[in-house]
């Protein structure tokens, strides 16, 4: 019997010691990311397929290239993307990005697959108006323009952009203890089509769930990506996890799941993050 209380005793303590050992994992690693230097910033997991312009609470000569492969089951034909990042912080809590991102349509039996693009020039601005160290929470407001250009069989036959998107675009990301961490991504889109003169308008809403593994960037989480215009709603599911493979270097990995599936079905997203010095 005093054998038994022991060995629970010493288990006890053990599981206690590990306990112990994980919240000081975290709390070393958020005090890295967050004391780092002035001003103050709230370590937040960041989504993986609408990911932000740059961190929140960004600050001054931070840097990041994304490199993104994505391939999405379009029902009667396959759809394969890509996309090249940069974004940089110029000042604190200000970052920019400018992003290339192609669709490229593999030639399918049905003659259903549409011609392979430069879909636009991308620029965006993002702006963390608020960093609440008290409460684990940073807002943002941003903005995306989009010059969207014609396929690659077109060039040099008419005109090479086809519209503007205009994207406004509002942010608040609150961590919840050490690593629960949630976030909204929410705004509205306007497709100026430059051949019809008409403006199409949407409402993108973006929440995400994610749970940062202790003491690391590394996590497992979820995007519920929405957008709904007048007459339409689409959601698509996106669970994730990112890994960080060196300091420097992280790989997101996304599987898309469609709510509806009349316009496709399964897809899957690879996103390489690489942060230089600074």
């Amino acid at each position: 019997m005093r054998l038994t209380i022991v060995l629970m005793l010493f288990a006890l303590s053990k599981i206690r010691a590990q306990e112990t050992e994980k919240q000081d994992r975290d709390s070393i690693y958020i005090h890295h990311i967050e004391k780092k230097r002035d001003p103050v910033k709230i370590l937040h997991a960041e989504p993986l397929y609408i990911d932000l312009i740059r961190d929140l609470g960004a600050r001054k000569g931070e840097r990041e290239w994304n490199i993104g492969f994505g391939i999405t089951d379009r029902n009667r034909y396959d759809q394969y993307e890509a996309l090249i990042e940069y974004e940089w912080a110029p000042v604190d809590r200000l970052g920019l990005e400018v992003e290339l991102p192609f669709s490229i349509y593999p030639p399918s039996q049905n003659g259903a697959a549409p011609d392979s693009r430069l879909n636009s020039l991308k620029f965006a601005g993002q702006y963390s108006f608020l960093v609440a160290e008290k409460i684990n929470t940073s807002m943002a407001i941003g903005y995306i323009h989009e010059l969207e250009m014609t396929e690659f069989t077109n060039y040099g036959k008419g005109d090479l952009f086809t519209g503007n998107v205009y994207n406004p675009f509002y942010i608040v990301a609150k961590r919840w203890g050490r690593n629960l961490h949630t976030l909204l991504y929410t705004g509205p889109q306007f497709v100026h089509h430059f051949s019809e003169g008409a403006i199409d308008t949407n409402w993108q809403i973006n929440t995400n769930f994610h749970y940062m593994i202790s003491g690391t960037r590394n996590f497992i989480g979820i995007e519920f990506n929405k957008n709904t215009g007048r007459s339409y709603f689409d959601m698509t599911i996106r669970p994730q996890m990112r890994v960080g493979i060196a300091d420097n270097l992280l790989i997101g990995i996304v599987t898309g799941i469609p709510v509806s599936r009349e316009n496709e079905r399964l897809s899957t997203f690879l996103r390489l993050i690489y942060e230089p010095g600074h």
